[in-house]
């Protein structure tokens, strides 16, 4: 016969065994939303040069998971194409060995522009608090470096970004010169939330691994505070991002991972003007 103490201990040994299994279901499913995160916003680094391949975070790397609770892969789906046709140009392909001197005025304003096929998209840039990051956009937005780019992935589970930068529109581009992290304990990230208007830079899911490659959050989205948030986008931006990603976007490639947006999504010109 079981005693009333010999039941208590069973009973408290099978609440234990519930609090492990439901343990290590929590960390299963926050490894996988971590690996999504990554390569969603990715960048894989080869010998010395940053190759940005599946990730939005982590530009684009083939591990195709990303810090995301879901698959951050986006079901396909297919509106129509709200965005006119880029403008005629070639695309710049010119890389640098380093990061460009400091030249800004950390105490001042600046504005970048993306004059886009979808419209005008405003942002705010963050000199005080992510100098070397906005300093390099001046560099490389003087260069003409994102003229006639794509914005090769939107994302539309899981996390909720419009991602760019990449002159060969692959995911696999950069400048030739990394950049350091800056301004990861900005006000603006709490809870990991990155809230929606957040401009930020890719990375390969390594410190200072930054290049050109940079997304826009159209809506709130999880995510380890990893990537140097230094922009915020304008209202008019916003609704710009919004008609993207009401476009849906395309199943991902087999090749590069992308989930390329529906919308013909093109930098036609990039200005960073001092205010």
């Amino acid at each position: 016969m079981v005693t009333q103490e010999q039941r208590k201990r069973q009973l408290a040994r099978e609440k234990f065994l519930r609090q492990q299994q439901r343990r290590t279901a929590a960390r299963r499913k926050a490894r996988v939303r971590n690996s999504v995160i990554a390569s969603v916003l990715g960048v894989v680094v080869v010998g010395s040069v940053a190759i940005y391949t599946t990730g939005v975070l982590k530009d684009d790397d083939k591990k195709k998971s990303d810090d995301v609770a879901a698959s951050p892969t986006p079901t396909p789906s297919k509106g129509p194409d709200p965005c006119g046709k880029p403008a005629a140009g070639s695309i710049k392909t010119e890389t640098w060995k380093t990061e460009p001197k400091l030249a800004i005025d950390k105490s001042a304003k600046y504005t970048m522009t993306l004059d886009t096929t979808c419209g005008e998209i405003g942002i705010a840039l963050k000199a005080s608090a992510a100098p070397q990051t906005v300093n390099s956009f001046d560099f490389l937005a003087g260069k003409g470096y994102f003229d006639h780019t794509k914005c090769h992935r939107l994302t539309t589970e899981g996390i909720y970004v419009l991602q760019c930068g990449d002159p060969t529109g692959q995911g696999s581009g950069g400048p030739g010169y990394t950049i350091p992290d800056e301004n990861l304990k900005d006000a603006s990230l709490k809870n990991n939330i990155y809230p929606a208007g957040t401009v930020a830079m890719a990375n390969t899911g390594q410190a200072h691994t930054g290049g050109s490659q940079f997304f826009l959050v159209y809506q709130d989205s999880q995510l380890p505070p990893q990537y140097t948030p230094f922009g915020t986008v304008s209202a008019d931006g916003m609704k710009v991002l919004k008609k993207i990603a009401a476009a849906g976007a395309q199943a991902a490639d087999p090749t590069t991972g992308n989930t390329a947006p529906n919308a013909t999504v093109v930098i036609d010109k990039a200005t960073v003007a001092k205010s």
